[in-house]
């Protein structure tokens, strides 16, 4: 058999100066890939640019509300490989911006697909869902054989982008497979209120770290090098196992409270600074983690990260990047 390869792979990338997106490009550019990138927003210390992996790839301006802009790309570009990661990714502004929240992540998805679908050159398609696409459960961890409920504005994004993918694999046979994590982290993650950025970056200052919930939610901390490295290997094995339509959880399946989070990142600090807690937090799902038993058994998948390896991988990056 023929061993995958990404030398010489045209490949398209949504949201590529996104967290995850960034180092998705980064790693793709180092395999040896042609990659392409879509790009909203100008963010101008994006890790994208920080790495400046941006002088090695080729970036397109435009939004996935434009069917016809992702056409263009995936045409003129000829991309063998889809991974759509862009979305709008934070809970609060979904609960402040539901109907932009809708048109990014779900109307954005259906696009994205469309052009997938009439593109004859595109053979392997990786959508992000995410761990809320299952919204409240009776039983944890959530495996992929759960139903998705999600019913908060951000949540209901991801079911929907979730199901319209297995949909287009079951209507069209589109070769779509699609990624649910926890809560990414890592060197690049600009989005300052996600609790672990948010922590350092009060820590750096020494200011109290600020929990916005009751601090006892369960959570899912998952190292954006995993993520990449499960993204990549799904992506190239969806061909050889016939993966279509298909949905993995990536985990590293250590569930922690956000208490927890909060109190390892001081403790990797030398912080003794106490925690202030909110507890206003509203429409969130109180407990979430992921079985990844299904990405080991099928992909041979397995983090290379621990909790605590991953935060001491990150700090450092934050502390630069903060002076």
């Amino acid at each position: 058999m023929e061993t995958f390869s990404w030398k010489n792979r045209n490949v398209f990338v949504t949201g590529i100066t996104g967290f995850l997106g960034s180092h998705l490009a980064r790693v793709l550019v180092a395999r040896g890939a042609n990659v392409v990138g879509l790009i909203r927003d100008r963010v101008p210390r994006s890790f994208l640019y920080e790495d400046q992996t941006d002088r090695r790839v080729t970036l397109v301006e435009g939004n996935l509300e434009d069917l016809a802009l992702l056409e263009r790309a995936l045409g003129e570009h000829e991309i063998d490989t889809v991974f759509h990661v862009a979305a709008q990714a934070i809970v609060g502004v979904a609960n402040r911006n539901p109907i932009s929240t809708f048109r990014a992540n779900i109307e954005g998805t259906w696009n994205l697909l469309e052009a997938c679908r009439r593109s004859p050159l595109v053979r392997r398609v990786v959508v992000a869902s995410s761990d809320k696409a299952y919204g409240d459960q009776p039983v944890l961890p959530y495996d992929e054989a759960m139903p998705l409920r999600g019913r908060h504005p951000y949540d209901v994004s991801k079911s929907c982008a979730d199901l319209i993918a297995q949909a287009y694999h079951t209507s069209y046979g589109l070769p779509v497979c699609i990624t649910r994590c926890g809560n990414l982290y890592g060197p690049g993650d600009l989005n300052f209120n996600r609790i672990i950025p948010q922590t350092i970056r009060s820590v750096q200052n020494g200011e109290s770290p600020v929990i916005r919930s009751d601090g006892t939610l369960i959570r899912d901390y998952f190292y954006v090098e995993d993520a990449v490295s499960a993204y990549l290997m799904l992506a190239e094995q969806i061909e050889t196992l016939d993966l279509g339509g298909e949905a993995f959880n990536f985990s590293n399946e250590a569930q922690m409270t956000v208490r927890e989070i909060v109190a390892r990142i001081l403790m990797l600090m030398h912080s003794d600074l106490p925690v202030t807690v909110l507890n206003e937090a509203g429409n969130e799902i109180r407990h979430q983690y992921l079985s990844a038993e299904k990405a080991r058994s099928i992909l041979g998948w397995r983090p290379a990260y621990t909790v605590e390896e991953g935060l001491a991988r990150t700090i450092p990056w934050y502390q630069t990047f903060l002076t």
